[in-house]
């Protein structure tokens, strides 16, 4: 007997795959949280060193954008979390689990962003302009090889 609620897509899959795919998105969830909250955090101090105020006004620019999307980036990866802890008694699993599979594809994204980022503001500090587009656009190429490209390939065959 189905005692999803009503509207819910919970009925259509077997419960366990349902948990199954909860948890295996909450473990793959907490792998990139701390690498972001560790990101994050290490950007949190960067204001507060001697050399802040030698950045170029540009730069300082940059450095606050890519803290904002540092912070957002915690903010996806966090929100299933949230989900779960206020919508796991209600029948909503699968909602959640979408919901989850969002959040962890845009936490990636913005994973890959902050990482290109940082390369080119630093590499801008220490080489200039040209050689921190060329680092940054390298790290944001291999990022999509590596995260979208070969998943992409071994999915067509």
């Amino acid at each position: 007997m189905n005692t999803a609620p009503v509207g819910t897509q919970e009925g259509r899959r077997p419960p366990q795959q349902i948990t199954r795919n909860l948890n295996e998105l909450l473990q793959e969830l907490r792998v990139m949280q701390t690498g972001v909250q560790i990101l994050t955090g290490f950007l949190l101090t960067v204001p507060f060193t001697d050399r802040f105020g030698d950045l170029t006004e540009n730069q300082q620019r940059l450095y606050l954008g890519i803290l904002v999307t540092a912070v957002l980036t915690t903010l996806v990866i966090v929100a299933p979390v949230c989900y779960h802890r206020l919508l796991f008694r209600q029948g909503r699993r699968d909602w959640i689990v979408a919901a989850a599979q969002r959040c962890a594809l845009a936490g990636l994204v913005g994973l890959a962003a902050v990482s290109a980022a940082v390369v080119l503001l630093v590499f801008d500090v220490v080489l200039g302009t040209r050689a921190a587009l060329i680092a940054a656009a390298a790290v944001a190429l291999a990022f999509t090889l590596m995260w979208a490209a070969v998943p992409w390939r071994g999915r067509t065959r």
